[in-house]
């Protein structure tokens, strides 16, 4: 079983690696069979390649964990998105998730954001 405290740092250092570009140590995050709901994806990989979209589109984008909340094998995050240039300027998108832990890696995760869309 996962700690509270471990949980916690997996989550943030899933952003990290987000927010630092290091997509391929992010790999290492996840199991293998992990269930991406809202890209409807099993693996890692499709939200490796949707990571990468992102910042090809918002360069400085990063995240910040605001709220973590520790339940069991469930972490629910709600984040700040920093650095996205959109039409309304100073609002800025959030970012809810939340993760379930199996063994000390990511297992599953639903999401959702609001805020200004970036693709208008």
């Amino acid at each position: 079983m996962t700690s509270r405290e471990e949980a916690g740092a997996l989550v943030r250092r899933m952003q990290e690696c987000f927010n630092t570009r290091q997509f391929d140590q992010a790999a290492e995050l996840f199991t293998p069979d992990f269930r991406n709901h809202p890209l409807g994806a099993i693996g890692f990989e499709a939200g490796r390649a949707a990571w990468v979209q992102v910042v090809a589109q918002f360069p400085k984008m990063r995240v910040v964990a605001e709220d973590l909340l520790i339940d069991g094998d469930k972490v629910a995050v709600r984040s700040s998105v920093e650095g996205m240039d959109v039409q309304g300027g100073d609002v800025r998108a959030v970012l809810i998730e939340i993760f379930r832990i199996d063994d000390g890696r990511l297992a599953e995760a639903w999401g959702v954001t609001e805020g200004p869309d970036p693709r208008r």
